[in-house]
């Protein structure tokens, strides 16, 4: 029975990169043998145990065989006659199909090592057509390292678009779908995940909404970068630049899906886009099950973004209106999340990356006075709910007019 690190915790510390999770391949041992040790078997589909003590996951080595189309559709074998590099022949990419035993030793069978060192995320065999999940992986790497100058190469480029014009990217499920584009969403260049998508075909199949968007011309004299897709990847780049938060970078991507439904003969001004988009965002969120909080704040992003941006222009009952509409009172965090959200729109074009959005203030601003409101005379005064509801809009009002 053999013991080694393999996949991630490998790569990363070759790379000197920051690594959590440690996974471990154990070589000729059975189900019965890690059980008596104290290990705690958890894998539905193949063995896998966590350690007693570090609670690390420990897989027995194991082949695969393709049995039926999608990502679950594999026949596994896992027995202690299985090699080391029978298992890591079944990874998806050379970087993470490496080894290292309890003395620190390298195995590395499909060079890996060598594609670090140019930087290229590689696939190790044919074999990787056989899971769709690998074409959203790729991508997620090309996002996770895109700082460090790593690329994918053509050959897994083009056997990523292959994969996808033979159908098996429709394969994909929502929660898969969801799971790595969350991931990717928190990485350094998240944007770098949706073009690598798009340069196979599989964005238009797995994220139409943003795909549409590539194309799609906007007014020059706001938008220099003129098309709708770049501009959607420069406002996630600048949203990476004000938050690390999901939530916030997932508003940015999805803030101007309304622009692709515009009607080409009203192209390239896009008046009520932003309940169009509205529409799009919820459609999207329950076809890939996106959690609540990333729904809802994409929602109003994508619906009164352009409300922040004419905020100094509003009149005073229409931003209450506006505020009251975001729920700025009870939920201030997500507040300020949109706020983050609109101010990355802002500087998502060339030029203004560094622009000064008093804006942004200003919403802050009116939103802590109406949250400062006094409202405890009203209390006294036995006011039904609908007076009450007045009575409290007209103070808040009054808290506007005085900023």
């Amino acid at each position: 029975m053999q013991i080694y690190l393999v996949g991630g915790a490998v790569r990363d510390h070759l790379l000197n990169y920051p690594f959590k999770e440690k996974d471990w391949v154990v070589v000729g041992a059975t189900v019965e043998e890690m059980l008596d040790l104290g290990y705690q078997q958890v894998g539905k589909d193949f063995p896998v145990f966590l350690h007693p003590e570090t609670r690390d996951e420990h897989a027995l080595a194991r082949t695969e065989r393709k049995t039926a189309p999608g990502y679950k559709g594999f026949a596994v074998h896992a027995s202690p006659d299985v090699t080391l590099e029978q298992d890591l022949e079944r990874r998806d990419l050379t970087i993470n199909a490496m080894a290292q035993d309890a003395q620190g030793n390298i195995v590395d069978p499909f060079r890996g090592q060598q594609d670090l060192q140019a930087k290229t995320l590689r696939h190790i065999s044919s074999a990787f057509c056989e899971d769709p999940v690998r074409i959203l992986r790729v991508a997620r790497f090309a996002a996770r390292y895109a700082h460090l100058g790593f690329t994918v190469a053509a050959e897994t480029l083009q056997l990523m678009s292959t994969m996808v014009a033979a159908g098996e990217a429709d394969a994909l499920v929502a929660e898969r779908v969801w799971q790595e584009m969350h991931k990717a969403l928190g990485e350094k260049n998240p944007e770098v995940f949706f073009e690598t998508l798009r340069s196979c075909g599989a964005l238009q199949r797995i994220l139409p909404e943003v795909d549409n968007l590539f194309g799609v011309p906007q007014p020059e004299i706001h938008h220099p970068e003129i098309d709708t897709g770049i501009h959607t990847m420069l406002v996630l780049q600048q949203a990476c630049k004000l938050s690390d938060k999901t939530t916030v970078r997932f508003a940015a991507l999805c803030h101007d899906f309304g622009k692709a439904t515009t009607p080409k003969d009203k192209l390239p001004s896009h008046h009520g886009h932003e309940d169009r988009g509205k529409k799009l965002v919820k459609k999207l969120c329950a076809r890939l099950r996106i959690p609540n909080e990333h729904r809802d704040l994409a929602i109003i992003t994508a619906q009164f973004h352009t409300h922040v941006h004419r905020a100094l222009e509003l009149k005073k009952t229409t931003l209450l209106k506006t505020l009251e509409q975001v729920d700025a009172v009870r939920k201030p965090q997500r507040f300020a999340e949109f706020i983050l959200a609109c101010t990355a729109d802002i500087r998502g074009r060339p030029g203004y990356e560094d622009e000064v959005y008093p804006q942004a203030d200003y919403m802050r601003t009116a939103a802590e006075a109406i949250r400062n409101i006094n409202i405890e005379e009203l209390k006294n005064q036995n006011l039904d709910g609908k007076d009450m509801a007045e009575a409290i809009r007209t103070l808040r009002l009054q808290a506007i007019k005085e900023i």
